[in-house]
């Protein structure tokens, strides 16, 4: 789909072919055309490993910088950030968390998005990048955890009394509350049902 993609510091725009794609997490921008275009970039604080769809490694390496933009798409308007990947031939891909965001009306016959429904986004607000998602994993997962504070920050004491203050920054792996936690839940998770007789 065509979207219009706009700098926020100088509100030029370019339109971009998007791919919208359920088997990517974030959005993302290719770099090349970043470049190309002149993108004001924003550099991660941590590097993130990306794979393609075959396993193999991004060629062009781990996720180092994100661009923030404006994305018009028939009326509907939104800023976002975009992880900037090498995406080859593809300009923008929108990934799960745009589609769950928004959840379009797509129909796969006359290739027509629409934002006939749009949730979970309100005006203003913006869908998170990838980066995004991992700090906020350990909050949306476990909100029972929310109300822990105390519970935590004891933990925390506790960690920082055992370990050596070089690996502190490492906290999380040494204290006991973040290790009972369970990974967060994708919509891809799926049961996988043994046979009433299988013993292992």
């Amino acid at each position: 789909m065509n979207i219009g993609v706009e700098k926020v510091d100088t509100h030029e725009g370019i339109t971009v072919k998007a791919l919208l794609d359920s088997g990517v997490t974030g959005m993302f921008m290719n770099k090349k055309m970043a470049a190309k275009h002149r993108f004001r970039l924003q550099k991660l604080e941590r590097p993130i490993a990306v794979r393609n769809v075959d396993g193999t490694d991004n060629s062009g390496g781990a996720i180092t910088h994100q661009v923030e933009v404006n994305m018009y798409y028939k009326g509907h308007v939104e800023r976002m950030r975009m992880d900037m990947c090498d995406l080859e031939k593809t300009d923008v891909i929108l990934g799960m968390l745009w589609l769950q965001a928004h959840n379009p009306e797509i129909d796969w016959e006359t290739k027509e998005v629409k934002m006939t429904r749009p949730r979970g986004v309100e005006k203003g607000k913006r869908v998170t990048t990838l980066e995004e998602e991992k700090m906020v994993r350990w909050a949306v997962d476990n909100k029972k955890d929310w109300k822990r504070e105390e519970e935590l920050e004891a933990d925390h004491r506790k960690v920082d009394e055992m370990v050596s203050k070089r690996f502190l920054k490492w906290r999380k792996v040494f204290g006991k509350i973040e290790l009972e936690r369970m990974p967060m839940r994708k919509i891809w998770d799926h049961a996988i049902d043994l046979k009433e007789m299988f013993k292992p």
